[in-house]
């Protein structure tokens, strides 16, 4: 049962991932693709804009599909954790706690799940545990 409960948080996890990479590198699912993302990370102080947003986007996009697949599950956590910080430091932080209030409270959230799953393993259904 453990390993389902993994299987079904990887997923969940993984997936929102990707689609968010997605969101960054092309525009899908309501995003602004890498000009529009870039233009926003320039905003922020980050420069260059669409190379912070390439590199957000290839994180996110990739951490979240390695996630997903369980493969290579301390590195997914590791470059999924990265980005959850990124926009902690960058966006959410001044907010206080509270997602309510733009907080970093959900992102501290994911930074848990995803650090303690590679800490811990993926589980049976996962690449991880037929390759290693």
């Amino acid at each position: 049962m453990m390993s389902i409960g993994l299987l079904i948080i990887r997923v969940v996890v993984g997936v929102s991932f990707m689609a968010h990479g997605a969101q960054k590198l092309f525009g899908w699912f309501g995003g602004y693709g890498l000009k529009g993302t870039g233009g926003w990370m320039e905003s922020l102080g980050m420069k260059p804009g669409v190379m912070m947003a390439l590199m957000a986007g290839l994180a996110e996009l990739m951490g979240g599909l390695l996630f997903t697949l369980g493969l290579l599950t301390p590195l997914a956590g590791i470059m999924i954790a990265a980005t959850m910080v990124m926009a902690i430091v960058k966006v959410h932080a001044s907010n206080g706690y509270w997602a309510t209030q733009n907080g970093y409270e959900y992102n501290l959230m994911l930074i848990a799940v995803v650090i303690g799953i590679a800490l811990i393993g993926p589980g049976q259904f996962a690449l991880d545990a037929f390759l290693f």
